[in-house]
């Protein structure tokens, strides 16, 4: 795994990745709870298709189930609990949570089209979160050496801080998937089972808690807009779009460079 600081401290940076074509993404909600093995197939197969140009571009929205999922550098003693399903996702980092009120955010992106640029691609990802923050009045702060996305808490004490967004992506024949996970209003306690992401002397934090009572259209709304200002026009599009009308199954190049961070 690659380290990275990704850009200063409280700024959002200039790596966006807008495509010079001007080409909308898909851009798709789920209203249900999808199930992570679901989630995980869908990506692959939509990240297939945008590689051989059987399928646009897409940025999918969803909520999933109390679950957490393993990284390749997860360590089993991080793992306090197995309160919740235990999955692996398939990308770099460690454990980390997903359930209600956590807005996920799946991105199928061509960095063939987009600059070929993985450093950009995550700064970029960043600046998403910390803009769609900012439009709650919240401060979202990046951290050298320390993934995601995160907030001061000076009301927990001296240098506290808690993380409010995960970020982790995985990169296959050039397209994107996994993506962004902002906590709007999770049970936090359900992170108790875990050393979310092997950080265990900092929290974690959501809308919610820092008095932000939002509703998760409303973020969608946020996201939206800040998705567009850094990486381009979207287009709505169905849930049902997501799967290629081409059955791709799971074929996966071993020469594939992934780099991925939670």
């Amino acid at each position: 795994m690659e380290a990275l600081t990704a850009g200063a401290i409280g700024q959002t940076s200039p790596g966006n990745l807008p495509r010079p074509d001007g080409k909308p993404a898909r851009w798709v909600i789920s209203e249900a709870q999808v199930p992570y093995p679901m989630a995980l197939d869908t990506m692959r197969n939509r990240a297939s298709a945008i590689a051989t140009g059987e399928a646009d571009e897409a940025v999918w929205l969803v909520e999933h189930p109390p679950l957490y999922t393993a990284g390749t550098s997860a360590v089993a003693t991080d793992l306090l609990s197995e309160r919740f399903p235990v999955y692996d996702a398939g990308r770099g980092g460690q454990y980390t949570y997903h359930g209600p009120g956590q807005r996920v955010a799946y991105v199928m992106l061509d960095l063939r089209q987009r600059g070929r640029d993985i450093r950009k691609l995550v700064e970029g990802l960043e600046s998403w979160v910390i803009d769609t923050l900012g439009a709650f009045n919240i401060r979202g702060e990046r951290r050298p050496g320390r993934i995601g996305v995160w907030v001061e808490r000076p009301d927990k004490g001296h240098g506290r801080e808690d993380k409010i967004a995960a970020i982790g992506v995985r990169v296959s024949k050039w397209v994107t998937f996994h993506g962004i996970s902002l906590n709007v209003s999770p049970d936090l306690s359900h992170y108790q089972g875990i050393v979310p992401c092997g950080i265990a002397d900092q929290g974690v934090t959501s809308l919610e808690d820092l008095g932000q009572l939002v509703s998760m259209a409303e973020v969608d709304i946020a996201l939206r807009r800040a998705f567009e200002n850094n990486f381009g026009a979207v287009a709505d599009s169905v849930e049902e779009s997501l799967v290629s009308a081409r059955k791709l199954g799971h074929r996966q190049d071993q020469s594939n460079r992934y780099w991925s961070r939670i």
